[in-house]
Formats: C-alpha cells, structure tokens, sequence
C-alpha cells in the first residue's frame, strides 16, 4: 500500500518553489509494523539560509497582495485537501500509526482551518477610534511580521501545521517549516498542495532534519522574527530563552497534564465513554489526553467497573484496520517513558488496575504497542499524576468533595485542558470559572477543540499565545497606529487638548 500511496523513496525539501534534495538522510518506519516508509533528508543550516533568503524576497511581494487574494490560495488549497483527503488520512496512518477514523478527522481539521483562515482575508479587522484632537483620525491595523519558523511535532502532523501556516500565510509573511522527522509525509504533501493551489514560490518553504540542527538554526537566524513551537516543555523553555536575547516573537503550546472530574451526580456510562476516548483515543499521545480522573469517591468504584468493561472492547493494532481503536506508540523512545512511567506508578503505591504491559507477539510484532493502562488509588502528589507521560494510562484520584475536585485539577505544573462530568448547573459555573485551564469540557472528555477558537493553555502549557482561531493572527502579526491630522496645522497630542 504504501508504494501505492507514496511512490518517492526519498522526500526532498521544498525551496522557493523548487523540491531539492539535501543530502545526508534518515528513514521513517510505520509504528505499526517497523517498516521503512520513506527516507528524510537531514538539512543543514546552510539550508534554512537558503530558504530564508527566498522567503525575505517573496514575503515582500506576497505582503502587497491583497489579503482577499491570498485567501484565495488558502480556499483552493481546502478543496485540493478535500480531494485527496482519504489519500492524506491513509498516509498520515502510516507515518504516525493513529487508527484510520482519527487520522480522517485531522485532515478534517486542516481542511477546516483552510477555509475559515480563508475567511479571514476578507476580515483581518483593526480598529478605529476617536481622535482627542480635533480634525484627526486615529486607527490601528495589522500588518505582517515578515519571514516566520514553525516547527510542528509528530502527533498532529497536518492539523497544527495548518493551525500555524495558514493564518501566518493568510497575514502576509513568508513560512519556513521543519516538520517532525518521525513524520515528514503529511508536510510533503502539503507543499505540493501549495504548490497546486498557485501559492508564490517561497512563501512557503520545507526543511526537513533535526531539532538540534535545522530547529536551532531557525531559532537562531535573525531574518526569522517569529517562531512558533509545539513540542516538550523543555525544548520551548530553551527556544523561549534564545528568543529573547534576540528580542524574537516565540509561541510555545508545550502540552498538559489534563483531567477528567467526575462528580458523585454525574452520568457515569456518559463519563466512562468520555474517559476512555480522552485517555486511549490517539494511544494517549496527544497534549489534551485525559492521564487523570479525579473521581468523586462516592462513585469511584462503579466508574472503575465501568472503565474496566469498556476497556475490555478496545482492539488495538494497525490503524489501517478499521476495526481497531487503539494504534501503536510512535516509536520505541516513546515506549521506554511509558514502560519507565509504570514502575514509577507501581513504587509510588499506586494500583495497576489493568494493562501496564508492552504488546509484541503476533500481529504486534515489529511494532510499538502498549496496553491500555489505568492506576487506581493513585494521590494527587505522585509523579505519575504530576508529570506528562505521554501515552494510554490512566491515573484514578479519588476526592471527598467539588472543591478539592478543582484543588487537584490545578495543583500540576501545566494547565491546557480540563474537564467536568456533573448535573449541577451551579457546580458548572463554579468549574468554567476556577478551572485553571486555557479548555474546559462540560459532559465531554478534555479532547475535542474547534478550530474557531483559540487552542492553548496556561502555566507550563505555554507563553500566553493561542493557535486556531482568530487568536492565532496575533502571532503572525504586529500592530501599527495610524494617525491622520487633516487639520492642516501642528496639533499636539495631550499638549493641545482644551
């Protein structure tokens, strides 16, 4: 299948219009089965010197376009993205292993942000406002910050990439993109897609390698004035630093430590469903994943029975069988930290409940597969409820009451996505507004954003910036004042005011 879908052997990078091959290589295996893909190339920062210089010279032209004509590359590229989508979703599988129905709904989602960033050429709204002086007119407006670096991880390898791009395109500056090496497909396909949909060559430019050598020369490169990163918290921390000495515009999303509250009055067969979509759906390897249920301890045994039940119909195996739900691990490092995370859990005094096992015989073979895991009898202090483990396990905390609910929702280091299961209208409004969390689901698991509102979070989840949304713009765009004196005379502003 994957000479069907892919017929290149080595993907290129993609400069000034122009697919150029970059030398030195590294192979991308499907998690399912350790198969080898596709080779990557591994970049260097000469480069992203080179897509830099053609981005600083087509940013200056696609900046004079108007912003309606640009949304109409981002319009045509949504419906190219539509065409191919089941094409895309298949690929994604097999580059990143999430089961068939998730990888559709992330194309889904790019597909989604293409047209409403779209919408936004014909908005892209400043301001106007009352001068304090006499025959004057005062506005602000957005206009572009000129070349910007993305670097998206392997997860989502499509829909954060156009939560990044497409507003930063729609703006009027200039891309340069270093995907993932563990998934550099969906950026491949993508660029040919820009490429089709007629964006000017090296608006958008690919490159492809390390974090430790294209990242960092991206991050270090004085003609890139944004970079906007999703990844681990201690990578963004030290992109943060870098960023300031040069006084560069940073966007960290850097994950999360999310939780599913379940009051004593809530639906628990509606709570259970929640949960296990929250914590299993993408093998738990995505930032909103629900790793903590904060039970109300009224209720904590029958949802554990629940939990258990459900857990008991969850095929696990090659995304590309629809009759599974849970995929692989990405790779075998991510593996190790969650093998690594179980014992921590075991010498803490937590329960294994249920999984906490690595899946290798059989159909397993050659692939990265790890059970379901969910720990009960866990408190609110232990690594495995504090740190991010990335992967399918569940920590159960039980409380006494709905303010210690929210006490221990709060009490981690990030604060991206929260969730409440409860019948209590009062309760509802209490959560909205003390939940320290940039999301929060009512009746619903931590997992599910719009891509019309603004995804990030708090705390360790990042730096205050937003993806998705109309939010987004504000990082790819700087605002300018205007003033218009049409009095024909030296007016000063606070001095000349009667």
């Amino acid at each position: 299948m994957t000479q069907t879908l892919l017929q290149e052997k080595t993907l290129t990078n993609f400069i000034d219009g122009k697919w150029a091959e970059a030398g030195e290589t590294t192979p991308v295996n499907n998690p399912a089965t350790g198969e080898t893909v596709v080779h990557v190339p591994l970049s260097t920062a000469k480069d992203v010197d080179q897509a830099v210089d053609v981005a600083k010279k087509a940013q200056k032209e696609w900046a004079r376009v108007p912003a309606p004509q640009r949304a109409d590359v981002l319009y045509r590229v949504g419906q190219l993205m539509i065409e191919r989508k089941e094409r895309l979703s298949q690929l994604l599988t097999m580059e990143n292993g999430k089961v068939l129905e998730e990888a559709r709904g992330e194309v889904q989602e790019g597909i989604d942000m293409a047209f409403y960033m779209a919408g936004e050429g014909r908005r892209l709204f400043g301001h106007t406002t009352p001068a304090e002086l006499d025959n004057k007119f005062a506005m602000s407006v957005r206009a572009p910050v000129g070349v910007v670096g993305i670097i998206t991880p392997w997860n989502f390898p499509i829909a954060i990439a156009t939560w990044k791009s497409f507003p930063a395109i729609v703006a009027g500056n200039a891309v340069i993109w270093k995907p993932a090496t563990e998934t550099p497909i969906m950026a491949y396909e993508l660029a040919k897609i820009f490429e089709e949909a007629g964006l000017p060559s090296g608006v958008v430019n690919v490159v492809f390698g390390s974090g430790s050598t294209v990242g960092d020369a991206m991050v270090h490169h004085k003609d890139i004035r944004v970079i906007s990163f999703t990844g681990s918290n201690d990578t963004g921390r030290s992109i943060a630093a870098k960023c300031g000495e040069q006084l560069k515009k940073v966007s960290l999303e850097m994950g999360g430590k999310n939780a599913v509250i379940v009051m004593d009055d809530a639906d628990l067969d509606l709570a259970a469903d929640g949960i296990i979509w929250s914590a299993y759906g993408t093998s738990g390897q995505r930032c909103t994943a629900a790793s903590r249920v904060i039970v109300h301890q009224a209720v904590k045994a029958q949802l554990e029975e629940k939990l258990l039940t459900k857990m008991q119909d969850l095929n696990i195996g090659n995304g590309l069988d629809e009759t599974n739900k849970v995929g692989p691990i990405i790779n075998k490092a991510g593996l190790d930290k969650i093998k690594k995370y179980i014992d921590i859990g075991k010498d803490e005094g937590a329960e294994l409940l249920a999984g906490g096992y690595e899946l290798t015989d059989g159909d397993y073979k050659g692939g990265f597969y790890f059970a379901p895991t969910l720990f009960t009898n866990v408190t609110s202090e232990m690594r495995i409820a504090q740190e991010e483990i990335f992967g399918p396990v569940i920590s159960l905390i039980s409380v006494e009451s709905f303010e210690e609910a929210i006490e221990v929702n709060n009490g981690v280091s990030y604060g991206l996505s929260s969730s409440i299961f409860t019948a209590d209208v009062n309760r509802v409004f209490r959560a909205q507004r003390d939940l320290d969390t940039g999301i929060v689901y009512v009746n619903a698991g931590t997992t599910g954003a719009e891509i019309h509102l603004p995804f990030g979070g708090t705390k360790g989840t990042g730096n205050g910036h937003r993806d998705s949304g109309v939010q987004a713009l504000d990082v790819f765009t700087e605002w300018k004042a205007v003033y218009v004196d049409y009095s024909g005379k030296l007016q000063r502003a606070q001095i000349d005011v009667e």
